[in-house]
């Protein structure tokens, strides 16, 4: 088998077959395939798409190419969920805690933030002490009894997606949507959950910037998930606003903490509710109605929280901020704007306030950059919210005077005010099934 023949076929639109996708990854992963030929396929791929079959077989060679877990001994259903990312997004927070005071078991492994959008693993880790890096047995013991447990990717699963991704990265692929399927896809079915629920993302803080990009996405990644016999659920969600009140890692995690004291309420809250409900349906827990119920119970009895106070202190972080936020890293500095004329928020620039938060130094840029986990913003209201000159709009957190200022200065410009208040658009566009 040649490299070059399969970049033809690619080209001229010839499906390739599952014995030449599987030749192709394992060739890449094992160090066979140049990367200029691999990034010729890429491109061609990223040019010319794949169909479902193709994409499903690549999906499945990729997942195959390292470790795959066994979850068997968690004694129950399992399920996973992944969001494609936007600014603010700090769902698994609650929705994992919930799920588990619900009975349902989340064993979950996510990613660092790298660029404007903030990663779950860095803000698990702004909470003092918080282990991500568990070995399997003791991932799969917490899991087991305490419902959830959040660690960062590690061991060897699916080492094709790491090199095709680093190399996507170079070569302006990484928008092409059957390879943002394969490499989402085989992760997750390389953890082995019984059941996936994806969040997919459209708006300007997300990659795909429409909800119809994102329901192609949402239903190619659910028809490969049911081709490799699990599960599979996707929830298209709007992301063209941050979600929530607060961006950057501790802030964030300060929220979460206080909508399950009962303190605070949002889209966000609202969101995560619906995705909770979506994983118990998935978990065999209920109807959709039945689920929600459920969610919202755990969520206001307190016992949500109680299951997140259990997996901070398994992973031997502070769990103490559960009743004191303020343990959590601070700013140095803050500096807060007012609006400065009467009317409606009609808009909050998602990308703008993540590269806002970025200049901050509450991302990273580059793999090996520090984080400021006390670094970002909050907001004091949303989009479609009346203001009057003079009210706070925002409140920026940092290291220094000058960095706060830099970043309000962009963020006035993200926040938009005018006389009507805008249309209210649904936080869910579509359930994919």
């Amino acid at each position: 088998m040649q490299t070059y023949d399969l970049i033809q076929k690619t080209r001229r639109l010839e499906p390739l077959t599952e014995t030449e996708l599987r030749w192709l990854v394992r060739s890449f992963t094992e160090g066979g395939i140049p990367d200029y030929m691999m990034s010729a396929w890429l491109m061609a791929v990223c040019c010319q798409g794949l169909t479902i079959e193709e994409t499903a077989n690549l999906t499945l060679a990729m997942r195959d190419s390292g470790d795959c877990l066994d979850l068997s001994g968690i004694g129950g259903v399992t399920v996973d969920k992944h969001s494609t990312g936007g600014i603010g997004d700090k769902t698994t927070l609650l929705v994992a805690p919930i799920v588990a005071a619900c009975g349902g078991f989340v064993p979950k492994m996510s990613g660092r933030g790298l660029g404007f959008t903030g990663g779950t693993i860095d803000k698990l880790e702004s909470i003092p002490g918080f282990s991500t890096s568990l070995s399997t047995e003791e991932f799969l013991a917490q899991t087991r009894e305490i419902g959830c447990c959040v660690i960062a990717q590690s061991g060897n699963l699916t080492p094709a997606d790491k090199k095709m991704y680093a190399l996507r990265n170079l070569t302006a692929t990484v928008d092409s949507i059957p390879l943002i399927c394969a490499s989402i896809m085989s992760k997750k079915l390389a953890l082995g959950a019984d059941c996936i629920l994806l969040d997919v993302k459209y708006g300007s803080g997300a990659f795909m910037k429409t909800p119809q990009e994102a329901e192609i996405l949402a239903s190619l990644m659910v028809d490969v998930g049911k081709a490799a016999g699990k599960q599979c659920r996707a929830v298209i969600t709007d992301m063209n606003a941050p979600l929530g009140a607060n961006v950057g890692n501790a802030l964030e995690v300060a929220e979460i903490i206080s909508m399950l004291r009962g303190e605070s309420r949002n889209t966000l809250t609202e969101l995560s509710l619906a995705l909770a409900a979506q994983m118990l349906v998935l978990s065999g827990k209920g109807d959709v109605i039945e689920c929600r119920r459920m969610a919202e119970e755990a969520l206001t009895s307190g016992r949500a929280l109680d299951k997140l106070r259990a997996m901070i202190a398994a992973q031997h972080g502070d769990a103490a901020v559960c009743d004191d936020v303020q343990r959590l890293p601070q700013a140095k500095e803050r500096v807060t704007v007012t609006a400065e004329s009467d009317g409606f928020i009609t808009g909050i620039q998602s990308e703008e306030v993540g590269l806002a938060c970025l200049g901050l130094g509450a991302g990273r840029t580059a793999g090996h950059d520090t984080i400021d986990f006390g670094a970002g913003v909050t907001f004091a209201h949303f989009v479609g919210d009346e203001v009057h000159a003079g009210d706070a709009l925002f409140t920026v957190y940092g290291s220094s005077v000058s960095l706060c200022e830099q970043a309000a200065a962009r963020l006035r410009k993200a926040v938009t005010i005018g006389t009507e208040a805008p249309e209210q658009v649904p936080m869910i566009y579509r359930i994919v099934e």
